[in-house]
């Protein structure tokens, strides 16, 4: 994928435009859907992916890690998963005389949570501390999570059988939500010429550390957004909340996640600061699934969250 940021010179331009390209190496045709995972990933918030199964889901959750070289782990939720399947449990010990605790699988960077509305209320709710405070508690401990922490969902369509859906309290803590949709008839003619995406995931390098990942997100902050950028950013929170497109507005959490996901998204742009059209263009992936549409728009959340900004302008 020829990536728009190789015009930019600076070191940090340079190893983004690396990150989105190495990702887009195994994951075909999907520039968009790649540079917004990114951008969820540098603003620090969490993932989550709704679509069908075998569009490539689980690849983009595998790509992102192996890129900048964090652990992962993948968990599939399921109905009889527990919250101790995910978070650990304590396990006495004879030679110790002691209970010992033993980590589950959120202990890790990068934790994909595959089909996690297959799951009851009670294990997804057990992400909520993780994803919110990056620590989890266990009998009357608290235990930090490694760092970075990145969680990446997916989820079925809800029509499908066998799904619970998330409730708004856990969907607020997904910065966005992504769908992948078909790829088009030259990616899939791609895939289907070429080897195996599992194998390609194995052989995947990184293109940036750890630490080179945190200094990214740190430099997020410093984007510069203008006084006028954040009336314009107003305006669209308060068309949320103004009754003539959704059943209700969106938190103030929200709204620092859209500001946070666009400073990332002009960084990633090399820019140090934020466009009208960073907003404009994450509208959708941050706020439709907080969203409700007013009964009887005729629109699902992203048309109406479109139909929204269209609406509002610039001023």
């Amino acid at each position: 994928m020829t990536s728009p940021h190789h015009a930019q010179l600076t070191p940090l331009s340079r190893l983004l435009a690396q990150l989105v390209d190495r990702i887009g190496s195994v994951v075909a045709g999907k520039p968009a859907q790649i540079l917004d995972s990114v951008a969820c990933l540098l603003a620090g918030g969490h993932l989550l992916i709704e679509d069908v199964p075998g569009v490539g889901k689980t690849t983009l959750a595998h790509a992102l890690a192996a890129s900048v070289g964090l652990r992962f782990a993948r968990v599939q939720f399921t109905a009889d998963l527990t919250p101790s399947d995910l978070i650990g449990v304590s396990v006495y010990e004879r030679n110790r005389e002691s209970f010992v605790f033993h980590q589950g699988p959120i202990f890790t960077q990068v934790l994909l949570a595959d089909e996690i509305n297959r799951t009851g209320p009670r294990t997804q709710s057990a992400l909520l501390e993780a994803m919110e405070e990056h620590q989890v508690s266990v009998d009357g401990q608290t235990l930090a999570l490694p760092a970075p922490f990145f969680v990446i969902a997916t989820q079925n369509p809800s029509e499908q059988l066998g799904t619970h859906p998330l409730p708004e309290s856990q969907l607020d803590r997904f910065l966005m939500c992504l769908t992948l949709g078909y790829p088009d008839p030259a990616a899939e003619r791609a895939l289907l010429e070429g080897r195996d995406r599992r194998a390609a995931v194995r052989g995947l390098e990184a293109a940036m550390t750890p630490a080179e990942l945190q200094a990214a997100q740190a430099a997020v902050l410093q984007v510069h957004a203008a006084p006028a950028l954040l009336d314009y950013l107003q305006a669209l929170i308060a068309a949320t909340r103004d009754g003539r497109w959704f059943v209700q507005g969106i938190s103030p959490r929200a709204a620092l996640g859209l500001l946070r996901a666009a400073r990332a998204r002009a960084l990633l742009a090399g820019r140090d600061h934020v466009m009208p059209e960073d907003l404009q263009a994450l509208a959708v992936p941050v706020l439709a699934h907080r969203l409700q549409p007013l009964p009887g728009s005729g629109r699902g959340p992203a048309a109406q969250v479109r139909a929204m900004v269209d609406a509002v302008g610039l001023a």
